[in-house]
């Protein structure tokens, strides 16, 4: 089975803060994600997006008040509730606000990924893996996440997410 984090950049008067509103907006971007993902204003990630959280969670033994910003490329922002008639097989969604976009962007451009991965790396490379393999793969999540926000933020955007399974 395949499960994903997807999360897509957009105007935050472009939303409404309705859960099947926004259920189907999120599940038209999925069907379009190679153009947006082109167009850089989506970005997913497979069933290890906990992971890549605990690697920016590695942030707070870098710098204690790194903490309050790292959890916000994966977990930020809030829920967006279920309403009472609202199909329970609706994703969960969660909504980050322009000022969070632009927190979690400042964060990953400055957050060392070098250092982040010498703090959290024992806990990310499981027994047999290759670990130079494995860290490639988080700095290439690290990249897109940078990207991703980066362009969000500088078009002070909003960030919706989606757990796709």
């Amino acid at each position: 089975m395949s499960i994903h984090m997807h999360m897509r950049a957009v105007a935050e008067s472009e939303i409404r803060d309705d859960h099947t509103w926004l259920a189907a907006f999120m599940w038209e971007a999925w069907e379009n994600q190679p153009a947006e993902y082109a167009a850089g204003i989506a970005v997913s990630i497979d069933k290890v997006w906990d992971d890549v959280n605990d690697l920016y969670a590695a942030a707070d033994a870098l710098d204690a008040d790194a903490g309050k910003l790292s959890t916000l490329p994966i977990y930020g922002g809030r829920p967006v509730a279920h309403s009472a008639d609202a199909d329970p097989s609706n994703p969960p969604l969660g909504l980050l606000e322009p000022p969070g976009v632009s927190q979690a962007a400042g964060f990953l451009a400055s957050v060392p990924f070098d250092e982040l991965w010498n703090v959290a790396s024992a806990k990310l490379v499981w027994s047999g893996w290759d670990e130079s393999q494995v860290r490639q793969e988080f700095l290439d999540r690290h990249r897109r996440l940078q990207g991703f926000y980066g362009r969000a933020a500088a078009a002070g955007h909003a960030v919706v997410r989606a757990v796709w399974a």
